[in-house]
């Protein structure tokens, strides 16, 4: 009874010293404004030292289809929540969501429930968002729109150097009234759990009739596309200042715009 009391006594001594710890670590990663991603990895360690958290990354450029996986695949959400999560602007008597559940690494309980979930990720994109610096008129720019492009920008930029510039053509072409003519507009038209959401654009794509194909439509798709991060939304309240109106990205990665058709047909034969 004695050596059972003592085994008792060890380990919650153990649990203790690693709740301590735990707390520790999140404390020099807070002060020291280290990335909380850092912990998403140590799922064993995370469980032994609290039971009741987990720890969800979210990363840019995903739709709300592949959030509710992220999310319910750490908390054991069944089809009917991921479904509620997918769904929670009708819940909330609201427009489309897609675009608003900001990207992050977010700590949440085990038996959060996806409404819970959407209140944080909106409430961090509020946050987050009101951090921008806008451009002075900035009552000119329409929220919804700004998230629209910014969603675009996620799904198109090689990397942060490219957005602020991708956002200025995109910028141009909605001013001259263009054709948008973007390959991730139609990914997300063509999207499906069973095909990919985000598979390869072939050319017979470009007839989809759906408004989210901007090959066929005039304008900014109906809704985001994807859920851009801070980098990208900034972008689309801060548009590099350029004459061109077309890019591509050579096989490096590297990007290369034109001010003309002739100009980006004479890339795509050098670069691509």
């Amino acid at each position: 009874m004695a050596k059972k009391k003592q085994i008792g006594m060890k380990w919650k001594y153990t649990l203790g010293l690693l709740g301590i710890s735990f707390g520790s670590l999140l404390g020099m990663m807070f002060y020291y404004h280290l990335d909380l991603s850092l912990l998403a990895s140590l799922s064993f360690y995370e469980n032994l030292a609290n039971p009741s958290i987990r720890i969800v990354r979210v990363q840019e450029g995903l739709r709300k289809e592949q959030i509710a996986e992220v999310f319910g695949d750490k908390l054991g959400w069944s089809e009917r929540e991921k479904e509620e999560f997918i769904n929670a602007h009708l819940a909330l008597n609201s427009q489309n969501l897609e675009g608003r559940y900001f990207p992050k690494t977010y700590m949440v309980l085990k038996d959060e429930d996806p409404m819970g979930v959407t209140s944080n990720m909106l409430h961090e994109f509020i946050k987050e968002t009101s951090t921008i610096k806008k451009p002075k008129p900035s009552e000119i720019l329409n929220q919804d729109t700004v998230i629209k492009i910014a969603s675009i920008i996620q799904r198109e930029a090689g990397g942060k150097s490219d957005m602020k510039l991708i956002s200025g053509i995109i910028w141009n072409r909605l001013f001259k009234g263009m054709k948008l003519q973007i390959d991730a507009t139609l990914q997300y038209a063509k999207g499906s759990e069973e095909d990919g959401w985000w598979t390869k654009v072939d050319p017979e794509d470009k007839s989809i009739d759906s408004y989210y194909n901007t090959y066929k439509y005039n304008g900014l798709p109906p809704s985001a596309i994807s859920n851009p991060g801070l980098a990208a939304l900034d972008a689309a309240y801060n548009p590099q200042k350029t004459n061109c109106l077309y890019y591509l990205h050579d096989k490096k990665g590297r990007i290369h715009c034109s001010t003309t058709y002739e100009g980006h047909k004479a890339n795509i034969k050098k670069y691509l």
